[in-house]
C-alpha cells in the first residue's frame, strides 16, 4: 500500500490495502480492553470519518495521542499545494486529528507550534513537546571534512517531501556557475536536474548509513508557510548526527534544532542559500566546525537515549495521574 499510495493508478492495490487496513483496526477494537494504556500514533485510520477514534477513545482506559506534522491544516489550500497527492489531502482532513487531540489523556506532539494548539484543544490541558530522536550509536560520522574530490551536497527524503527538493532547483543551478560540487538524492523516486553532476540513490535500510556518510554538506529546505510550523525536523537531526554541516531554511522549529554560524546555517531566501552553500564547498574548516558541533548536540539532546526519557515520563505520567 505505501509503495503504490501516492502513485498514479493501482486503483484495485489501493481500494485492497484500505479495505484490510480497516479490518485489521476492526480486530484490533476487540482488544484494546485488555490494555492499560492505549497509544495512537497520528490517526487509528487514515480515511473516513472519526468513527475508529471515537470507538477506541471509549473502549481505552487510558489513551495517548501522538501528532507529527501539522495535520490540523490538511484542509487549507497551502497544505493540499504541498501535498503529494490532493486528493489523498482531501479525503483524510483534520477532523480524527481534531477529535484525538481533544479526547485524549494526553497528547504529544512534533513541534513546540503545534504544541501550544494541542495545550488548548485538549480537555485535559495536557500535551507535551517531544522531539525527533535518532540512534545515535548507528548514526555515526565518517566524514574527513578535508575533501580533495567533489564536495558532495546532499538531501534524502521519500516521493512526499520531493517537493521541498524542488524548492533548490534554481539554487543548485546558481551554485554551479561559482562552486564545483556533486548533488546526491537519496530517496524512493526518480529525479533530474540538467546542468548538475547529480547522483540518484534509491532509499534501502541496508544501505542508509553507507549512503548517508558519503555527503559532505547537508540541506534542509522547507517552504516559509504555517503548514510548516507542525515539522519536527528529522532530517536536520539525521543530518547533525552524521556530523555534517547543514544549511536549513529559517522556519519552524529549524531555528530550535540549529544554532546558526555554531551548528548549522539558517537561511531564507535563494541568495541566501547560495552564498551559504558557496562557503562550506569553499571551506573545509567551517564545514568542520559546524560538523562536529552538529554532531556533539545531536547526541547530547537528540538521541534515542536521551528522548526515550521524555516519552517514559509521558507514559508514567498518565498511568500515575489518570485513574481507572
Amino acid at each position: 500500500m505505501w509503495g503504490v499510495v501516492y502513485s498514479p493508478g493501482f486503483y484495485f492495490e489501493k481500494i485492497f490495502g484500505v479495505l484490510r487496513g480497516q479490518l485489521r483496526r476492526f480486530r484490533d477494537l476487540f482488544r484494546i480492553a485488555d490494555y492499560d494504556l492505549i497509544y495512537v500514533f497520528m490517526w487509528v485510520t487514515p480515511f473516513g470519518t472519526t468513527s475508529f477514534e471515537r470507538a477506541v477513545r471509549r473502549l481505552a482506559k487510558r489513551l495517548i495521542y501522538d501528532i507529527e506534522d501539522n495535520v490540523l491544516l490538511e484542509h487549507t489550500i497551502t497544505a493540499r499545494v504541498f501535498h503529494p497527492n490532493r486528493w489523498i489531502a482531501m479525503i483524510k482532513g483534520p477532523s480524527k486529528a481534531k477529535f484525538l487531540i481533544k479526547a485524549a489523556d494526553h497528547v504529544i506532539t512534533s513541534s513546540p507550534f503545534l504544541n501550544e494548539r494541542c495545550l488548548k484543544a485538549n480537555i485535559n490541558r495536557a500535551s507535551t513537546y517531544i522531539s525527533s530522536s535518532v540512534d545515535t550509536d548507528r548514526f555515526r560520522p565518517a566524514n574527513r571534512y578535508y575533501n580533495e574530490n567533489k564536495i558532495v551536497i546532499g538531501w534524502t527524503g521519500t516521493f512526499s517531501s520531493k517537493i521541498y527538493l524542488d524548492l533548490l532547483r534554481g539554487v543548485f543551478l546558481e551554485l554551479a556557475d561559482r562552486v564545483n560540487f556533486r548533488l546526491k538524492v537519496i530517496g524512493n523516486f526518480d529525479y533530474d536536474l540538467l546542468g548538475i553532476d547529480l547522483e540518484v540513490v534509491r532509499w534501502n535500510s541496508q544501505t542508509e548509513v553507507e549512503d548517508l556518510q558519503t555527503i559532505d554538506i547537508g540541506v534542509y529546505p522547507l517552504p516559509i508557510d504555517d503548514w510548516v510550523l507542525g515539522k519536527s525536523g528529522l532530517k536536520a537531526i539525521q543530518y547533525m548526527a552524521f556530523g555534517l554541516p547543514i544549511v536549513a531554511t529559517k522556519v519552524g522549529t529549524t531555528p530550535l534544532l540549529i544554532s546558526d554560524e555554531v551548528d548549522g546555517l539558517l537561511v531564507e531566501s535563494k541568495e541566501e542559500w547560495v552564498d551559504a552553500l558557496e562557503r562550506l564547498v569553499r571551506e573545509p574548516d567551517l564545514r568542520r566546525a559546524l560538523g562536529k558541533a552538529a554532531r556533539e548536540k545531536a547526541v547530547k539532546k537528540y538521541s534515542v537515549a536521551k528522548v526515550k526519557l521524555d516519552y517514559r515520563a509521558v507514559l508514567d505520567s498518565v498511568m500515575r495521574d489518570t485513574e481507572i
